[in-house]
């Protein structure tokens, strides 16, 4: 009888002890798997959905003057798109479908990148007659990050799909401010896989920036050019600003055979080797052709 009433004893205490692995691979999975899936993320530029066609989405208003926009322009859930003296080459949409669609894929990415992007390197406060060279990653500050007299240089290292990511306010307050910044890209580097998120208000003045911004407070632009989209929660503002979207940003075109023999002499040697062999090949066509022609002329 006493050996009846201890089993019951041995297959709790063994039942506990297998729980209690279970429950540590399982965590030693999920911590192994954490680390690729955000490591992945930070290589990968986050979806905007259907807004991705517009250059200025606001979500109050939008008041442009004397600027020029190259993109689609929007605001929802507000109506009001304040136009003085301003040149929008694209579509307005004021709370229609179509805005209220993109609103909702920018919030949708603002939490993502809030959310699901670890950072890998840390945005000094403030940056005064800086030069500062960054590869790509996920660049995080709890709070304000400022820009003065600043140049950033974004190195590519020759990946044309590098992403960098900038997160401003991680703790849930912090704004943007750049005056006099210039934002280069690198090694090919490009200007659309550039992201900043910012939990407050950005304000960038007289500067050559790049990327695209994503703001939880409103946007104010003055002077410069920005290439990229500027999205804000609240109002967005430009003022003698020249803002090009990144679906209307066009590759450059290939250079001339001049050019490209000269620039052999140190760059892209193989390169340019294919490029004077198709333009060799163009020029033997055009012969052909034509001693086809002459022939047939002298054969009439």
């Amino acid at each position: 009888m006493k050996q009846q009433a201890s089993q019951p004893v041995v297959r709790k205490q063994r039942f506990t002890q297998l729980t209690a692995k279970l429950a540590v691979m399982v965590l030693f999975g999920a911590l192994l798997l954490a680390v690729p899936f955000h490591a992945a993320l930070a290589q990968t530029a986050p979806s905007l959905g259907s807004a991705e066609s517009f250059g200025v989405l606001g979500g109050t208003a939008v008041t442009c003057t004397d600027s020029t926009i190259v993109g689609d322009v929007g605001v929802s859930p507000g109506v009001a798109v304040t136009q003085t003296n301003c040149t929008i080459i694209g579509t307005v949409h004021t709370n229609d479908p179509t805005a209220i669609a993109a609103n909702a894929d920018f919030f949708t990415a603002y939490n993502n990148l809030a959310n699901y992007y670890a950072c890998t390197g840390v945005l000094d406060t403030v940056y005064t007659g800086a030069t500062v060279t960054l590869t790509p990653g996920v660049y995080c500050n709890d709070a304000d990050v400022t820009f003065t007299d600043s140049k950033l240089t974004l190195d590519a290292q020759g990946n044309a799909n590098a992403v960098w990511i900038f997160k401003i306010g991680t703790l849930g307050t912090g704004a943007l401010t750049g005056t006099n910044l210039s934002v280069v890209m690198a090694n090919n580097g490009q200007p659309c896989n550039v992201y900043w998120w910012v939990a407050e208000a950005a304000t960038i003045s007289t500067s050559s920036f790049k990327g695209d911004v994503l703001a939880g407070a409103a946007t104010t632009i003055t002077g410069g050019s920005f290439m990229g989209r500027d999205f804000a929660k609240a109002a967005v503002t430009l003022t003698g600003a020249d803002i090009v979207s990144c679906s209307n940003i066009v590759p450059p075109p290939v250079p001339p055979i001049d050019y490209c023999k000269d620039y052999c002499k140190d760059h892209d040697k193989d390169q340019c080797k294919d490029h004077d062999k198709d333009h060799k090949d163009h020029k033997d066509d055009k012969d052909h052709k034509g001693d086809k022609d002459h022939k047939d002329h002298d054969g009439r």
